[in-house]
């Protein structure tokens, strides 16, 4: 039985809880064994608020020695408090396995659990993490990552992508494939968290970092390489592409295609433009390799896109939406 200790603070979202709580409560029950005994703790124990004020009863952190320590995102100022950070560190210090979700990240990293390691979260928090801990390495568009013993996750919901692919490092695909059917999930799901994050509406601190995403969102149907960018910046290559990620979250090159697979998505769902057409206008040169650039942003082709907006769009309004 491996013991699996959950962090939560006031202010923690409920949803990183109950997420990865039923998908390793549903491993056990499926398996017909004690696979895993769930516990929570918080730093002096009792009940504690979530965000949404439903009270979670918890056990004082102490010294528990656990198999996995899984923190739990939130209000980030709430899980930065001093006593919560002490505790987590100590829980970390006796755990085989250290994980977290959403926003959970801030708390490991300001712990310095993530010194030196990959790691993500929130999507809307993922370059804020990157400029508060330059020591870590954030991916902002990943579902989770794993390196080297530590566990992060994106946003709410993907507490449960986590807790599968903790189970089936465990136990095996087989068990973490029946759990996702038992939930009505993926057990791996298609593209990124970036599928939610549009470039395009973000806003650097720095205006030479906004500039030039501004002129890269003019220019798509045009070559744009680092060098073009930072020169736009006037910036050196190396001080723009540290600048850049750290205040996007992104790499330039990262970025531009996202951009322009935006910029395709757009044009794809409000006109009937051959895909060859899209593709040379937003600066893909090719189909192919637009169709690449949607399959790892949205886990299905340019092609499918088009296919579902428009089936979506030719759907009749349902009986319930004209009454309401």
């Amino acid at each position: 039985m491996r013991r699996i200790g959950f962090f939560v603070f006031p202010d923690h979202q409920i949803l990183d809880l109950a997420g990865p709580f039923a998908a390793f409560e549903t491993a056990t029950r499926l398996s017909g064994r004690p696979l895993y005994r769930l516990e929570i703790y918080s730093c002096a124990g009792g009940s504690v608020a979530s965000r949404g004020g439903l009270p979670v009863a918890s056990k004082p952190a102490g010294n528990a020695r656990l198999d996995t320590l899984i923190v739990c995102g939130g209000e980030v100022a709430s899980m930065l408090k001093p006593g919560e950070v002490e505790a987590v560190a100590r829980l970390a210090r006796r755990a085989s396995r250290i994980a977290s979700v959403c926003t959970g990240a801030f708390l490991l990293a300001e712990a310095g659990l993530l010194d030196g390691r990959r790691a993500t979260t929130h999507w809307r928090t993922a370059h804020r993490l990157q400029q508060s801990y330059p020591a870590v390495e954030v991916d902002a568009d990943r579902i989770f990552i794993g390196d080297r013993g530590v566990w992060t996750s994106a946003g709410v919901t993907a507490g449960i992508d986590l807790a599968l692919a903790l189970i089936e490092a465990d136990h095996g695909p087989d068990l973490a494939r029946q759990v996702a059917r038992e939930l009505v999930v993926y057990h791996r799901r298609a593209g990124g968290q970036s599928q939610f994050a549009p470039i395009s509406q973000m806003e650097p601190e720095s205006d030479r970092i906004r500039l030039a995403l501004a002129f890269a969102r003019d220019h798509l149907h045009e070559d744009l390489p680092i060098e073009r960018l930072a020169d736009t910046a006037h910036l050196s290559v190396r001080q723009f592409g540290r600048a850049f990620r750290r205040e996007t979250g992104e790499t330039p090159a990262k970025a531009v295609e996202r951009l322009r697979v935006e910029a395709a998505r757009v044009r794809l769902q409000e006109g009937a433009e051959p895909i060859e057409v899209i593709a040379q206008a937003v600066g893909f040169t090719d189909p192919e390799r637009m169709r690449r650039a949607f399959v790892k942003l949205f886990g299905m082709s340019s092609q499918a896109i088009r296919r579902l907006d428009r089936s979506h769009a030719c759907q009749p309004e349902s009986t319930s939406s004209r009454e309401v």
